[in-house]
């Protein structure tokens, strides 16, 4: 089924909501001036959609930031600390979902703003839709960003280029 049938279908309106233990948010970053590829995730997720009637489509992502893990328990703490995300007075990272344009039988664009540091901006997300049965839709998004535009600015002696990539890999399941 393309994306429009999808959103056409009368069953699918209504309350959807993320299933955190399916779902993952990415992140990919370098350092070393460029020369070494750092990647993470977040543990924690949390996030719920709504589909009305005439296709439009809402939802809000939450990421726990402290939940941030790049396998090196260190840098995690580094990261979690006022020069990145300051998770202590920031706790969450929230996507909002406000539009989706079907742009493809499987593509959609959204429009989108991204909280980080209590900072929130515009995101225009690209996401691939597939439907996995009939109370059951996986949602992957990817973008670029540049994270000083959010405040997390941390760059020890130029070494980290702003340019970061992330990507969400979520299962939504109908209320």
């Amino acid at each position: 089924m393309t994306l429009r049938g999808l959103l056409a279908d009368p069953s699918v309106v209504g309350a959807w909501t993320v299933a955190p233990e399916r779902s993952s948010v990415r992140f990919t970053n370098r350092t070393l001036w460029g020369l070494v590829k750092v990647t993470g995730h977040f543990a924690a997720i949390a996030g719920n959609g709504r589909i009305a009637a005439d296709g439009s489509v809402s939802g809000r992502l939450v990421i726990a930031a402290a939940s941030l893990r790049t396998g090196i328990r260190r840098r995690d703490e580094h990261l979690r600390s006022p020069d990145f995300f300051d998770t202590k007075r920031f706790p969450d990272i929230v996507v909002d979902v406000s539009a989706a344009t079907a742009i493809g039988d499987h593509s959609a664009s959204l429009v989108a703003s991204l909280n980080v540091r209590g900072v929130t901006r515009p995101l225009a997300l690209a996401a691939t839709v597939t439907r996995l049965g009939n109370d059951t839709v996986h949602i992957v998004c990817h973008t670029d960003i540049d994270r000083t535009a959010w405040g997390v600015s941390g760059n020890m002696a130029g070494m980290m280029p702003s340019s970061t990539a992330l990507v969400a890999d979520t299962i939504f399941v109908k209320v």
